[in-house]
């Protein structure tokens, strides 16, 4: 299952460059890509807020 981000993202941008295949993209709040995501859980050990889980 791929991994979502939630409204607690504070948008610090320390996920987005951890991606090994480029699933997160940044907006107000940062958000994955499901059909891109390898469920790796790299994003979700490096995210400050815990605001990355899977799905």
């Amino acid at each position: 299952m791929a991994y979502v981000i939630s409204d607690s993202c504070v948008a610090c941008g320390t996920c987005e460059p951890e991606c090994p295949v480029g699933a997160i993209s940044a907006g107000d709040i940062y958000v994955i890509d499901p059909d891109t995501c390898i469920s790796c859980g790299t994003c979700a050990s490096v995210c400050p807020n815990e605001a990355i889980s899977e799905e």
